[in-house]
């Protein structure tokens, strides 16, 4: 596995690092991936490289450089309480702008050929969607548990490419409720999927926290994997 730092471009001036897996080839189309509140982690390179073995040029941005620069933090009761601080102060309007030069920087790397998606975990999950509403920037999206979609349906409309998203049924931060109204806001929209997983908690497919579920997160990943291929071409 090749993988490699490098550095971004702010649209506000500055820099921050990424992550870059390259697959066993050397090219493919791009993947924008975003991390949950625990930073750019061994769990998030890991993804990253998973990916990376399926054909695809990943690339995983450090959301949180303007407050702490590499941010890799554990699952335990002190990454989560720091990673939720972070998350609680971040100003998200920068945050989406942060993603949006990440996915123009991975589309410009010499490896990438064809197009880009994004896809996120968590926090990363809400901001792939914030990324997708913005036409042009990737040309599809996924979105695992992101929590705060419900509240941020106005955006909806916005999103022209291809969508999916994955929701657990037993998410103790997304009710039901809260899937239903995001459902119900893209039910005209043909190119979006929005699946459920009955009996799971959030973060089902993260390997490092207790709530991981092995069946889910197969499912799950096969049906990204199946929108993928379909979606880049």
């Amino acid at each position: 596995m090749q993988s490699r730092q490098v550095s971004v471009a702010a649209g506000d001036g500055g820099q921050f690092n990424a992550y870059v897996s390259l697959p066993p080839t050397g090219t493919g189309p791009g993947l924008l991936l975003i991390q949950e509140i625990f930073g750019v982690n061994q769990h998030i390179r890991d993804v990253a490289d998973q990916y990376a073995m399926d054909g695809f040029v990943v690339l995983a941005p450090d959301v949180f450089w303007r407050q702490s620069p590499g941010v890799d933090l554990g699952y335990d009761e002190a990454g989560f309480q720091k990673g939720f601080a972070l998350m609680q102060g971040m100003d998200f309007a920068k945050a989406e702008q942060d993603l949006c030069a990440a996915a123009k920087a991975l589309r410009q790397l010499p490896e990438v050929k064809g197009g880009i998606a994004s896809l996120g975990f968590c926090m990363g999950g809400f901001l792939s969607y914030v990324v997708a509403s913005n036409p042009g920037v990737v040309d599809a999206a996924v979105c695992y548990y992101g929590g705060g979609i419900q509240n941020a349906l106005d955006r909806a409309p916005s999103v022209k490419a291809p969508i999916l998203m994955h929701f657990a049924e037993q998410d103790g931060y997304i009710p039901m409720e809260a899937v239903g109204q995001i459902k119900q806001a893209f039910a005209s929209n043909s190119k979006a999927s929005i699946h459920t997983y009955p009996g799971v908690d959030h973060g089902f497919n993260c390997w490092g926290r207790p709530m991981y579920q092995q069946q889910a997160a197969a499912l799950a990943r096969g049906r990204t994997l199946q929108f993928l291929a379909s979606a880049l071409g």
